[in-house]
């Protein structure tokens, strides 16, 4: 009988840090934030019940092959799991010393299991001290190299949406002229910005772009107290990352804190045509405003033709030079980030004629609105990345532009705060006048979007409800009839969604 116990034992620690891996891998994505894990431990409740079932609970839990982001083993991950196996280490030695009944060892070690969850977070706070003495390292490292760069132009971008999209805009524009270099993909945070700057930056750059993003009010000064940017970009204000920022009002004071931080002399680049930017540029005397249409901005568009081929519009220039841009690039909102990034780039010093050959080796931003043919008659329009409801508008007009069938995928819209069932809904009435199927992932948070689509008059036939994206995907490709079919797929939340 006593024997019995050691492979209880043996189960017990392999199904626990089994789960363990989970919940690191799901703290990794959360940020290494205490207080957004503790929201997720309590968001997910009903699923972490498996937890407790002895022995087997932890199995549930496995790491999984397909994740869309795998747990990335990184130093900090590292550091992690060794105070995790010290603390685990030192409780089996007490079990194994201490006590002699083989019933309450396993209890014992059950209830270490148990306590997994809320260990890692202890031991991220063990920890703290020595990660903020390593965080400060590596930013003052970052510091130093920036200062041995005197002559590097440094331009800050950040908006609740289209940072990204004018991040790789302008990095191709000013490469007409300038040795560039840009934060890549999705790099927006202190720690990215800096792994950036101390892995990419050389003597040869002229120009350094940075994208910025903000989870909470300070993100953005605490970016600009690292790269000092001289000049700025604001691409837009609007309802992103609620659950986090709770308030309209705490976007913008976080956004225009790029423009706190620039100097004297340096300009700040606006969508004029957002509201709550244009509300508050009279406290900003070098303010450059840009538009899609003429009144909104000092840069503007006009006689804009948009087509399932591409984009193309004429450019009014403060000077009172115009242009005309033609891109390959599809969707009508794309206009006035192309418009910001030709503001950003001609008042550096980029003659127009030369912007617009550039405009032309545009490529789509990986997972906004890009075009993806599949065969078969399948268009995608991939759209995946983090949406919100004015990108989620948008994307729907794009797909209004293809002739065919329309078809939708989603999961619907996230960390929306209060407002996020208002929004779905909304999404779901727009999409009903769209499209002619619609597929959604995802029964709990999509609830609204079908709410939305049926209340606008949405053929409940029509609508299928899929647990996961790759059996929305079947039920796509097994649709009846031919011809060509546009499939837009509309975000895609991340593992610990």
């Amino acid at each position: 009988m006593e024997l019995l116990y050691y492979p209880a034992w043996l189960l017990l620690l392999i199904g626990g840090n089994a789960a363990l891996l989970h919940f690191l891998h799901m703290f990794q994505l959360n940020s290494y934030k205490p207080k957004v894990q503790l929201a997720w431990y309590k968001k997910n409740r009903k699923t972490l019940r498996v937890f407790l079932l002895p022995l087997a609970g932890g199995w549930f839990f496995f790491p999984k092959k397909n994740a869309k982001k795998p747990l990335v083993f990184t130093a900090r991950v590292k550091r992690l799991l060794a105070a995790l196996g010290l603390l685990e280490l030192l409780w089996i030695l007490a079990l194994l010393f201490f006590l002699e009944n083989q019933p309450l060892r396993l209890a014992l070690l059950y209830l270490l299991q148990l306590g997994f969850p809320f260990l890692l977070l202890l031991c991220n706070a063990l920890n703290a001290p020595m990660e903020s003495a390593i965080r400060r390292h590596y930013i003052n490292d970052a510091k130093r190299i920036l200062q041995a760069h005197p002559k590097l132009l440094v331009i800050g971008i950040t908006g609740s949406y289209g940072k990204t999209s004018v991040k790789y805009f302008l990095n191709t524009l000013l490469r007409a002229k300038y040795n560039v270099l840009m934060t890549p993909e999705n790099y927006n945070t202190p720690m990215g910005v800096v792994k950036t700057i101390r892995s990419s930056l050389t003597a040869a750059h002229e120009i350094f772009i940075c994208e910025m993003g903000a989870k909470q009010t300070g993100d953005i000064k605490e970016l600009c107290d690292i790269v000092h940017p001289q000049h700025g970009i604001l691409t837009s204000i609007g309802p992103q990352h609620l659950e986090s920022f709770r308030s309209l009002e705490n976007i913008t004071r976080t956004k225009f804190e790029l423009a706190d931080a620039l100097p004297a002399q340096g300009l700040l680049f606006a969508n004029g045509e957002n509201s709550q930017i244009r509300a508050m540029l009279g406290a900003y005397p070098n303010a450059i405003t840009y538009a899609s249409e003429e009144g909104l901005g000092s840069y503007y568009a006009r006689e804009i033709s948009v087509s399932q081929r591409g984009t193309s519009f004429l450019l009014h220039a403060p000077d009172g030079s115009r242009a005309e841009f033609t891109t390959r690039l599809i969707g009508r909102h794309n206009v006035v980030n192309l418009v910001g990034a030709i503001a950003a780039a001609h008042t550096l010093g980029v003659p127009l004629q030369a912007l617009g050959s550039q405009l032309r080796k545009l490529q789509p931003v990986p997972h906004r609105l890009e075009l993806l043919p599949r065969g078969n008659g399948l268009l995608v329009i991939d759209d995946a990345y983090n949406s919100n409801p004015s990108g989620a508008k948008a994307a729907l007009d794009t797909l209004r532009l293809f002739e065919g069938t329309k078809i939708l995928v989603t999961p619907g819209m996230i960390e929306l705060g209060s407002r996020q069932a208002e929004f779905n809904a909304v999404f779901g009435a727009q999409a009903a006048a769209v499209c002619d199927y619609i597929a959604l992932v995802g029964s709990t948070q999509t609830k609204p979007v079908r709410e939305g689509a049926l209340a606008a008059g949405f053929a409940p036939e029509r609508l299928f409800i899929a647990k996961t994206l790759p059996e929305a995907m079947q039920w796509v490709h097994a649709l009846p009839g031919g011809g060509q079919r546009i499939l837009l797929l509309e975000n895609d939340l991340p593992d610990n969604y």
